[in-house]
């Protein structure tokens, strides 16, 4: 039991909350945070209601969501629930099969209690998103069924306090998907391989070694002290985060089932999630289907500034089509990226091709995204947003009560109570403040994107030396306007009385916890 929330802040407070906060996630903050917080990665259009699952029913019992019409029609502005879906106005986080097939073995562990959640936001006048319904999933143990739990924005003192236990586990949800998929998955781990494959195959003079050289700095080392004493048995993650010693069994069933290289570009990332549409007609080629997405907004410049570096550097080495697929360095560095690195999935008939220079442009333009916007996205904001422990729990340690359980009179008693025992003990919370404010610190020697390299390596191409120079100067201009966005009040996800203007994107910052700044490479 925690005294006094002040007892969590032995650090500096989170940039999202004040000492004197509530110890409960607001509606709003909440819907902000999934477009412009420490993960916007999980955010996705809802396409049918309600919606599916794709486990395998003989294994994990029947599928059906038990969210129904009257659970959300009166908080959709008048509309059908049709005609919410055509005007993509609702969206969901959905946890659902990630969590399920682990949820009974992460319940048997000691003070870890989960749910499958399903969140359904809707997307208002205003361009934010409001929470309207959450599902809890539970496996029955023994049998080959599910129990379902609905909660709706409360109408009381007692479905508000299960309102907020609700949001809370769904947070417990992001916080391990954002960890253990969205950042150590999908930026440390699954850029490695083509990190050692460019240095066992490129030669130091080669072009392409040249330009990815500044985005492997540091990375390799900091995987080796991750496995060390964060991913490892009994380390940090497993410690801190609700699926305990299955979160990098999770991990790796996410790899093997989601996972794909030709979608991790921001562009493909967002189509696939629903959140964009191709649209020529748009400066990026995309039309954001929630304008206000900070997330994707100023990542989309970002990604089309390193795309256009990368397509001028590998015109001017690459010429003609046939030069990529008769580079034997540059050939024999793909396949063993593939068939070495990721050879799990190396049959896998995504894989992009490499055989033009487009090719190639595409394929580097994804991997320096990953390795610098992508990663500060995931990784800067963890302790500025994810800091305060009862906003956003890394784990819980009780199930909501039924009205039936023994433990729901001792919730109505005293909902306050009952809510801070969900969380995690004062120790556990330090332990986690403590690791996410090192994690999210920048170190005094960081590179940042846009910054003006030592040219010399390409001292006798001034066109290419003129591409760098470029480059920096659009990153320059693209922090101005991040900045001018966030001081924009019709973008209520970014600018408003108690909001706080979306930095993570951009790319200059000072040393230590500044939840801005976007370095070259996966430093931390």
């Amino acid at each position: 039991m925690h005294e006094s929330i002040d007892e969590f802040f032995k650090f500096d407070p989170p940039k999202i909350v004040s000492r004197n906060s509530s110890y409960c996630l607001r509606d709003d903050e909440f819907g902000r945070q999934v477009l412009a917080g420490m993960n916007p990665l999980s955010i996705e259009r809802l396409e049918v209601f309600p919606p599916t699952s794709k486990l395998d029913p003989n294994i994990y019992g029947p599928q059906e969501s038990a969210l129904k019409e009257e659970h959300i029609r009166d908080h959709i502005e008048g509309m059908s629930i049709q005609e919410a879906l055509e005007r993509n106005r609702l969206f969901i986080l959905d946890y659902h099969d990630i969590y399920l097939p682990f949820l009974e073995r992460i319940n048997a562990l000691d003070e870890r209690k989960a749910y499958a959640t399903r969140t359904i936001f809707f997307l208002t006048e205003m361009g934010t998103l409001k929470p309207i319904a959450i599902e809890l999933t539970l496996p029955l143990a023994g049998v080959c069924t599910i129990s379902n739990q609905v909660l709706t924005p409360p109408i009381d003192a007692t479905t508000n306090w299960l309102w907020q236990l609700g949001k809370a586990h769904v947070c417990s949800n992001d916080a391990g998907v954002h960890q253990l998929v969205h950042h150590w998955l999908r930026t440390h781990a699954c850029i490695e391989p083509f990190i050692i494959a460019t240095h066992r195959q490129l030669s130091v003079m080669h072009p392409i070694f040249k330009l990815l050289h500044p985005h492997m700095r540091y990375t390799l080392k900091i995987n080796a002290m991750a496995r060390e004493t964060l991913i490892n048995a009994g380390g940090v993650i497993e410690t801190d985060f609700t699926p305990g010693k299955y979160c990098m069994q999770l991990s790796c069933a996410a790899y093997q089932d989601w996972w794909r290289f030709d979608l991790e570009g921001l562009p493909a990332d967002l189509i696939r999630r629903g959140l964009a549409i191709p649209d020529a007609t748009q400066s990026h080629g995309l039309r954001l289907l929630i304008e206000d997405y900070p997330y994707a907004s100023d990542g989309l410049l970002i990604w089309s500034s390193i795309e256009k570096l990368v397509r001028t550097y590998v015109n001017y080495y690459y010429q003609k089509e046939n030069t990529v697929s008769s580079d034997i360095e540059l050939q024999s560095w793909y396949k063993e990226s593939i068939n070495v690195g990721h050879v799990d999935l190396q049959q896998a008939s995504w894989w992009p091709k490499l055989a033009t220079p487009d090719d190639l442009t595409s394929i580097l333009t994804t991997i320096i995204w990953i390795t610098s916007a992508q990663h500060a996205a995931l990784n800067f904001g963890q302790y500025p947003y994810g800091g305060h422990v009862p906003t956003r729990p890394p784990l819980m340690r009780l199930l909501i009560p039924k009205e039936q359980d023994p433990e729901y009179a001792n919730f109505v008693t005293d909902p306050q109570k009952y809510f801070l025992s969900s969380l995690p003990s004062l120790l556990q919370a330090t332990k986690f403040m403590a690791v996410i404010d090192i994690i999210s610190a920048h170190s005094p020697d960081e590179e940042y994107i846009g910054e003006r390299d030592d040219m010399s390596s390409w001292s006798g191409d001034a066109e290419i030396i003129d591409a760098f120079y470029r480059f920096s100067m659009e990153i320059k201009s693209i922090e101005k306007e991040i900045e001018k966005r966030n001081a924009d009040p019709k973008l209520r996800n970014r600018c408003g009385a108690g909001v706080s203007p979306y930095e993570l994107l951009i790319p200059s910052s000072g040393a230590g916890v500044t939840g801005r700044g976007v370095p070259k490479s996966i430093t931390v």
